[in-house]
């Protein structure tokens, strides 16, 4: 209780440094959206500064999220010079409210020229401010948006902030119809759980791989895997226990309400869960979840991986988006109550989200989407790359119910009897849960299980916020317009349980029959992020994202071409590293290996002309073709590579990385790998799997 919050400017902190007038000013802007008045910003910054000083604090920095997927900040003293040749502590209003990084050289995609480079920070005082403690340095950070010169966002947390009050615009236009006065703003709420794996730092550092691009480009299968299910919520050792504490002592004293941990389903994994907040603080939550992850892992003598897939053959790591929307009185407009069907507030909301799911799945699964991701959806830990929506037994009914005039009864969970005496008798959900579905309803919740480990989850709940108040909207148009709004109301919900039908599915979504039957429905199947990133430029899109003012024409173009290039970054990044390792580390340990056989057969056959040699030659014959094909595939790599740099089109070279260059790297580790299981481990050059999952 001592600990927690006690690094973050939060409102009782406000309350108590700022005088009542300034609380007040700042309170009606972070609650209710008004104009921040540069004189309360004066008081704020003067207030926010002596209490940084306090904690320790001689620098602050605008943080903000630019579309690097990471967080970005450029450090400032507080210091300001006197004529005596002395200093003054000193942070203005201007200095809190606005920042200037260089704002060409972040991903722009073409809205800032090179020789063009001013942007802005804009302080976020809906997210309260902290200090963060890096081996004894203390800076005060300040939540920003950042924009370009010409005002486009150039970052993840402005089409956030501008989602959310698009949604809380037309769910409050909704709520009105029903009746409700009171609630003044509609509030998306977010709990991110956040997977990661854990190796010790002496093996990440013998892997070029894991250093450059977050993966394993190389590595055969450990004898032991995950098939004897020993890992998921198994027992925390003595090491990984210290380093949980660790994370969650930081964690807390940031304010972040970290509540769950636990081992996951592969050997090495492991998964950290907050308490709900408000989407915009708990995205930065999450950021500064990952950032901790990291940083308390080397003090460990750990490294944190947040790749989707750092390890091939056993599980990778997501990010379940638990996403609801809740009124600024505390009314949570996805509560089904214990009578759903009678509920039909509660109905009208699950109507517009399932139709939203359906009419814009491609653009939720392109917000699930990068390099990482494409190795993880569809495995058997992972959702397919098909959206559909889970309800659950009770929820299901009740849309049946819908579809055939009306909803008169809710399927109820009852008791759980589980045969034991001294056991006690269970209450039991009405619904069951579906891990294979990427989109499941989960009691008072939805439940994006499609987001990539590394992905700051802003941009899933940018397309949430959009697309739902998009439908929202569209409710409200027509029973605005309402002559007898009860008969209305049931006609529309009708017709939405009728039409979005086919994204409903609560079998098993990892199973062949569903892929084929999600094509029979015509539901999307994105396999790749290249084939989902020209959603973006679709005519839908662009309209949607406008007319709620979320992201431009522009703003979406650029975000178009700034992910066709991170995704053939990436891939080339990889390619060059998998080559870098195969020539330089595999192939000469395999030919060494090659040689030390070939020294032993001529050996052998020199001391006893008549000795058997047959299983050294046989091993030598396997290791030579697996040489040849291991530098044929080099050679093939390399050309692959060097073709794709040379196309010019940004949507042409990424299809070309993704058919040509990704599968040839995947030749390459073919013969790698299967020279990984016949080479002697004194000569094998990098830690193998059994190492790093299993040598904690």
């Amino acid at each position: 209780m001592e600990i927690f919050g006690a690094n973050v400017f939060n409102d009782a902190i406000m309350k108590e440094c700022l005088p009542k007038n300034t609380y007040k000013a700042l309170r009606k802007t972070i609650d209710e959206g008004s104009t921040l008045d540069p004189a309360v910003a004066d008081v704020v910054a003067n207030a926010m500064k002596d209490w940084a000083i306090e904690k320790g604090a001689t620098h602050f920095t605008h943080w903000f999220q630019p579309l690097t997927g990471v967080t970005a900040e450029k450090h400032d003293a507080f210091i300001s010079p006197t004529k005596d040749g002395k200093v003054i502590m000193e942070f203005s209003g201007k200095e809190l409210i606005k920042g200037e990084p260089d704002a060409s050289s972040f991903p722009n995609g073409g809205i800032r020229s090179t020789f063009e480079a001013r942007g802005y920070t804009a302080w976020d005082c809906t997210s309260p401010a902290f200090v963060r403690e890096d081996a004894g340095v203390v800076t005060l950070c300040i939540p920003t948006a950042f924009c370009s010169y010409t005002g486009e966002a150039l970052d993840r947390k402005t089409p956030l902030l501008r989602s959310m009050e698009a949604l809380s615009k037309q769910a409050i236009r909704l709520l009105r119809l029903f009746g409700n006065t009171e609630s003044n703003r509609v509030i998306s709420t977010v709990g991110p759980e956040q997977e990661y794996f854990l190796i010790d730092k002496s093996f990440y550092l013998e892997r070029t791989d894991l250093i450059l691009t977050g993966r394993t480009l190389f590595g055969a299968p450990a004898p032991k895997g995950q098939e004897l299910e020993d890992h998921y919520f198994g027992s925390i050792s003595e090491r990984i226990a210290a380093y949980m504490q660790d994370v969650n002592v930081e964690l807390w004293k940031l304010g972040i309400p970290a509540k769950t941990q636990h081992k996951e389903v592969a050997p090495g994994q492991y998964e950290i869960a907050p308490i709900f907040t408000t989407t915009n603080i708990a995205t930065d939550h999450n950021q500064l979840i990952m950032e901790t992850l990291q940083k308390v892992a080397v003090r460990h003598g750990l490294v944190c991986l947040l790749h989707e897939k750092p390890f091939a053959g056993v599980n990778g790591s997501g990010k379940h988006n638990n996403w609801s929307i809740s009124t600024d009185n505390g009314i949570n407009l996805l509560e089904p109550g214990k009578t759903p069907h009678q509920n039909a507030q509660f109905l009208t909301f699950l109507c517009a989200v399932i139709k939203a799911v359906d009419e814009y799945s491609e653009l939720l699964r392109l917000s699930a989407s990068n390099t990482g991701n494409d190795h993880r959806l569809g495995a058997n830990e992972a959702p397919p790359a098909i959206i559909s929506i889970f309800l659950g037994d009770q929820l299901s009914d009740i849309m049946k119910q819908l579809r055939n005039g009306g909803p008169k009864s809710s399927i109820q969970g009852g008791q759980l009897e589980i045969g034991v005496s001294t056991l006690p008798t269970l209450p039991k959900d009405s619904t069951d849960r579906n891990r294979t579905s990427p989109f499941a309803f989960t009691g008072n919740k939805f439940e994006f299980r499609m987001v990539p480990s590394s992905l700051s989850i802003s941009g899933p709940n940018v397309v949430l916020n959009t697309i739902v108040a998009e439908t929202v909207s569209l409710i409200a148009d027509r029973l605005e317009k309402a002559q007898d709004f009860n008969a209305d109301l049931k006609a529309l919900l009708k017709e939405i349980a009728t039409n979005h039908a086919r994204i409903l599915f609560d079998g098993n979504g990892y199973s062949e029959e569903w892929i084929e039957e999600a094509e029979r429905r015509g539901l999307p199947h994105l396999r790749s992020t290249v084939e989902a990133i020209p959603t973006l430029l679709k005519e839908k899109t662009i309209k949607l994202y406008e007319k709620h003012g979320v992201l431009n024409e522009t703003e979406l173009h650029s975000r178009y071409e700034i992910d066709l290039e991170q995704y053939s970054k990436s891939i080339n990044i990889e390619a060059l590293t998998t080559l870098d390792m195969a020539q330089r580390q595999i192939l000469p340990a395999a030919i060494k290996y090659a040689t030390n056989l070939a020294k032993s057969i001529n050996t052998v056959k020199a001391a006893y002309a008549e000795a058997e040699v047959s299983a050294q030659t046989d091993l030598l014959k396997e290791a030579s073709s697996l040489i040849s094909a291991l530098k044929q595939n080099i050679d093939k790599l390399q050309t692959v590579t060097k073709q794709a740099q040379e196309v010019t089109d940004a949507y042409a070279q990424a299809v070309f990385y993704r058919d040509q260059v990704f599968t040839t790297m995947g030749e390459v580790r073919q013969a790698a790998d299967q020279l990984e299981g016949i080479v002697d481990a004194n000569l094998w050059p990098i830690p193998t799997y059994s190492e790093m999952l299993f040598k904690l």
